[in-house]
């Protein structure tokens, strides 16, 4: 009975640990993280050394800063959400979890980012409630601004950037560049991916750019936004070229392929087809992110 017992206890434990990564949507890390690394990279070029507690310090603050602004997202958004069929089945709507728990989970994550900013180096300590400020107030933005997408833009573009204040204790210009590509590609996308609730919007008296523009100028910044985006990816790399020596072949590829991933998300969404949505949103840029960071992290360690 006691080992029956036992095993419902870690069962209920798990069934909960599964509610909150659904909660925030840990599978979208994908987007940011590989940046991070990027930036932890090219810092550990720079300060010529690889530190294994830095590289984890800096895993844990993405973990912890995102787990936050996705949950606080969902906590404040959850009236709005049970009104919007595509988003009422999300668990804080749906009664899986309470808004308090919500709530206490949101403190106890921004906690553990603070902390671990704290224990790299004091820039990241002072920085760390710029980034709470930035990643909390885009659940607020889409009530007072269409601009919406580049507040959640800026909010992703820190990751690179912090990572490598983290290992260097200073900025660089090319990694600034680089936040600043984050900044306009994830802009670029969450446009696409606010087509779907412009009509929802609009009633709700939301802002966003697609309720702004109209779906077909607002693909058309889309659009304008990535071709930002691949311009500071080139220049970054030119920059990187003269401050590192393993630039190489393999960072044009992955920079080349980030950049026809832009290209190909936009063949699959028209103003009046969004049936692809999920394939441009989640699929095109998640493969994207991934294989970009991927092959800049082979061209370094080889």
């Amino acid at each position: 009975m006691r080992a029956w017992t036992s095993f419902v206890q870690a069962f209920l434990l798990l069934n909960d640990v599964n509610r909150y990564l659904s909660l925030i949507k840990f599978s979208h890390t994908i987007f940011a993280l590989p940046f991070a690394l990027i930036g932890f990279i090219i810092g550990t070029s720079h300060a010529g050394g690889f530190d294994s507690t830095i590289l984890i310090l800096v895993l844990m603050c993405m973990i912890f800063a995102r787990s936050a602004a996705m949950a606080f997202n969902r906590y404040i958004d959850r009236q709005i959400d049970s009104r919007n069929p595509r988003t009422s089945n999300r668990e804080i709507p749906a009664g899986i979890i309470k808004p308090r728990h919500a709530l206490f989970f949101v403190i106890g994550m921004s906690i553990c980012f603070v902390i671990s900013a704290g224990l790299i180096n004091s820039l990241c300590l002072y920085l760390s409630p710029i980034v709470l400020f930035v990643i909390f107030i885009y659940s607020y933005s889409k009530r007072f601004t269409a601009l919406c997408h580049v507040i959640l833009g800026i909010g992703l573009g820190l990751a690179p950037i912090g990572a490598y204040v983290a290992v260097t204790n200073a900025f660089s210009i090319p990694v600034i560049l680089i936040g600043f590509a984050v900044v306009f590609w994830v802009a670029g996308f969450d446009i696409i991916y606010a087509l779907q609730d412009d009509e929802f919007d609009k009633s709700e008296k939301l802002h966003s750019l697609p309720v702004f523009l109209g779906r077909r100028r607002a693909l058309g910044l889309s659009r304008v936004f990535h071709v930002i985006t691949a311009a500071f990816l080139i220049l970054a790399a030119v920059l990187l070229t003269e401050s590192v020596d393993w630039i190489s072949w393999i960072s044009s590829v992955g920079v080349l392929f980030f950049i026809a991933s832009l290209i190909y998300q936009h063949q699959l969404i028209s103003e009046d087809n969004l049936t692809k949505i999920d394939r441009a949103f989640f699929t095109t840029n998640g493969l994207a992110s991934l294989i970009f960071g991927s092959l800049i992290l082979i061209d370094f360690f080889i």
